[in-house]
């Protein structure tokens, strides 16, 4: 892990991200995004294509999985709301389940 901590993002360095990821919601302090996979294999595959790149970011998302449909959220917990860690983790997601379809 780095020693440096990721900053807030500002309101509008919210709205600009989001604008680039038209799949997430904002959500309070949180941006989240649901997903259907063609099967309960493909919902797997893409959770642990997104456990691998979290690991490498040391950055690592709320999952939620209910047979096909898979529910992200992203926050950066220990800033207490969004930073670039979160909009990156959002677009690694996007790519993960582009990949399974």
């Amino acid at each position: 892990m780095s020693s440096s901590r990721p900053s807030l993002l500002t309101e509008d360095e919210i709205a600009a991200a989001l604008a680039a990821l038209p799949d997430w919601t904002r959500e309070g302090n949180s941006i989240t995004r649901a997903v259907e996979a063609s099967s309960f294999p493909a919902a797997i595959r893409i959770v642990d294509s997104i456990a691998v790149t979290s690991e490498q970011m040391d950055h690592h998302p709320d999952i939620d999985i209910r047979w096909r449909t898979l529910r992200f959220v992203l926050l950066t917990y220990s800033e207490g709301g969004l930073t670039s860690l979160d909009f990156t983790l959002a677009a690694r997601i996007d790519e993960a389940v582009r990949a399974e379809s």
